[in-house]
């Protein structure tokens, strides 16, 4: 069981949302760089974003189903901690680059829809340094709706099974719960915590992170 569950604001769009994220105790921001998104960022914006992110917080960098050209200049100009993969992306794909990468896999999607065919879709996974489960919908992630938990049982149970990544619907309002359900390695939040698409709440952003540490203290 973890002592502390980490905690990934996602959709980072300004500085000021990145200074307020690290003040609100967060241990990765994403940046997505997937044009489709509300909460896309140019290869500039990133960069100058990245300036503000201090030691010891990850910056995570999310595409889905990139050109590999396009991921090796946000490699090159933004110098991310970690790449995540929400797209349909293979192994291959994914450890291309040389570097830690997340692997996100959409719950309830055509073929993931069973507990044994989640386990199996991570497995080709296995070198991923974790497996992020959201909800499935057409924009990728960022869609508010949480997705039913049993899918993760056989995920949970696998002596093989990599850290736990738990999105999707998650806000202040209900993610001790899941924390205490699941005791996930760690939650990634992005509309749960906005005051508007790409706005990040700095007040929201405090009380997931309290809600997460009430939730991990009940569970020692």
């Amino acid at each position: 069981m973890n002592t502390r569950t980490r905690i990934k604001f996602c959709g980072i769009t300004r500085a000021e949302d990145a200074r307020a994220a690290v003040a609100a105790g967060a241990d990765a921001l994403g940046m997505v760089f997937f044009a489709k998104s509300k909460r896309a960022l140019t290869p500039e914006r990133a960069a100058e974003i990245r300036k503000v992110v201090p030691a010891f917080v990850d910056v995570v960098a999310l595409f889905v189903n990139p050109d590999p050209v396009y991921v090796q200049e946000i490699i090159d100009s933004v110098a991310p901690d970690i790449l995540q993969f929400h797209g349909n992306e293979s192994a291959d794909d994914c450890e291309r680059y040389g570097m830690r990468y997340m692997k996100a896999f959409h719950m309830g999607a055509p073929g993931m829809d069973t507990s044994e065919d989640v386990l199996h879709a991570c497995r080709r996974h296995s070198g991923a340094c974790a497996w992020l489960f959201d909800t499935y919908s057409s924009g990728y992630g960022g869609s508010g709706r949480g997705f039913d938990h049993a899918l993760l049982q056989r995920v949970r149970a696998a002596d093989d099974a990599l850290p736990l990544v738990l999105a999707g619907g998650l806000a202040p309002e209900n993610v001790a719960q899941h924390v205490q359900a699941l005791s996930p390695y760690a939650v990634d939040v992005s509309s749960g915590i906005e005051s508007e698409p790409g706005i990040k709440s700095a007040e929201k952003m405090a009380a997931f992170s309290k809600a997460v540490q009430v939730a991990d203290s009940r569970s020692t």
